[in-house]
């Protein structure tokens, strides 16, 4: 545990190859640990801690996983000593913007030729939500993403979605086909009777409006069930 009695630290009198800053100017970033590059976001310190050990603080608090970093929230964040409201803001854009970041390294359109396919679109917009939210991806003929569309968001236990909306949107972008989605924030992937139902609605629908349901992915952080793969479609 940190002696807060000790003499100030700051990062000023550690050597320059080890101050994060001149570091990742010298040696380039692969070279920075997660407490270095969070240490850079934070700026600056408090009495007797500098920015990197907050920033290692802030890490063990969240088991020095990122992806638990990036549920918190600017409140979540200023609760930490030395975290006021400004840096909490940096902090949360800072892995914002990784987040966003997967949805640019996918091809312009990409090609759904299985449910991993879809997964990994969907990984962009449905990553470290804490709430339920409803979203469909619209493909062409050729199975190539033409838009992934959000429908609705909800709370923790459930999102409404609203068959309506859903093919409203889909004609909009003149959909050959679609594939449904929704996250389960919990982590459990098994479907509810709500779910099924819901799927069996849409799908009928969708013939009817030449709009085939491909899929319906649940998807949690750490994985994903398929309605197509299980065989419920």
């Amino acid at each position: 545990m940190k002696d807060y009695n000790s003499p100030p630290l700051t990062i000023k009198a550690w050597a320059e190859e080890d101050r994060p800053r001149e570091k990742l100017l010298l040696k380039g970033k692969a070279a920075l640990s997660d407490a270095e590059l969070l240490g850079i976001l934070i700026g600056t310190g408090i009495r007797n801690m500098t920015a990197v050990d907050l920033a290692k603080l802030i890490l063990q608090h969240n088991d020095n996983n990122l992806n638990q970093l990036a549920r918190l929230s600017v409140k979540d964040l200023s609760k930490f000593k030395g975290i006021g409201e400004a840096k909490a803001i940096t902090i949360v854009s800072a892995l914002e913007l990784g987040r966003r970041r997967k949805n640019d390294s996918f091809p312009t359109r990409p090609t759904i030729t299985c449910s991993n396919d879809a997964y990994q679109v969907l990984q962009a917009h449905l990553l470290d939500l804490t709430h339920e939210e409803f979203w469909i991806i619209i493909l062409n003929r050729a199975n190539q993403v033409l838009k992934v569309e959000r429908i609705s968001s909800g709370g923790v236990a459930g999102t409404v979605a609203d068959p309506k909306m859903i093919f409203k949107t889909a004609l909009e972008h003149l959909a050959s086909a679609i594939i449904l989605s929704h996250n389960h924030p919990s982590g459990n992937l098994k479907p509810s009777q709500a779910d099924k139902d819901l799927t069996h609605k849409l799908r009928e629908a969708g013939r009817y409006l030449d709009i085939p349901v491909l899929d319906h992915v649940i998807f949690t952080d750490k994985g994903y069930l398929s309605f197509a793969d299980e065989g419920i479609l």
